[in-house]
């Protein structure tokens, strides 16, 4: 009894320190706002970590959490609306589908994303219209949505690599005591 509530006290104490490392991390992009989407991915990765090493409920905390107190906190929101929305809960999601066939993986990987994306698009012409708005005319929404698929599949496939490099190389190293 008294193990497994210091198991949960430990996991729940790195789940907190994740959630402020990824708070300081879309900071930065805040800042320095042409690092937003970096930032934003970059404190995505902490939720892979959370669901190789802590499992269960935790990764959706440090998701919900990291989201709760980015939009609270950060000066300009926009590495927030977009780790809210897609970037922090995809890995999360990705873990789930990809025990399925690889066109069914794929298939609702690019479902979640399109859902993720209409909701980005939606809450930045709602709050943020003055960012919606373009001389450059109306070919830049498809030009701009081509690239977020391209960026999309890059995304998904660096992070494929990115937990296999983890798992093969690097979990010895960071993998926490029992």
């Amino acid at each position: 009894m008294h193990d497994r509530i210091r198991k949960r006290t430990k996991d729940l104490t790195l789940c907190a320190m994740l959630c402020a490392l990824g708070v300081v991390l879309m900071l930065l992009g805040s800042v320095v706002e042409v690092l937003d989407l970096s930032t934003a991915a970059l404190a995505s990765l902490l939720c892979i970590y959370a669901v190789i090493e802590l499992g269960g409920h935790y990764p959706w905390m440090l998701w919900l959490g990291t989201s709760l107190l980015s939009l609270l906190l950060l000066p300009v929101k926009t590495p927030a609306v977009f780790y809210a929305l897609f970037l922090g809960y995809y890995p999360i999601l990705k873990a789930k589908l990809e025990t399925r066939s690889r066109i069914t993986c794929m298939l609702l990987k690019l479902l979640v994303f399109h859902a993720g994306l209409l909701l980005i698009v939606l809450i930045f012409w709602a709050f943020f219209p003055s960012m919606l708005e373009t001389t450059l005319g109306p070919w830049i929404y498809p030009a701009l949505y081509l690239l977020s698929v391209a960026a999309f599949l890059l995304y998904d496939l660096a992070l494929t690599r990115l937990i296999t490099a983890y798992l093969l190389r690097l979990r010895p190293r960071f993998q926490r005591k029992r």
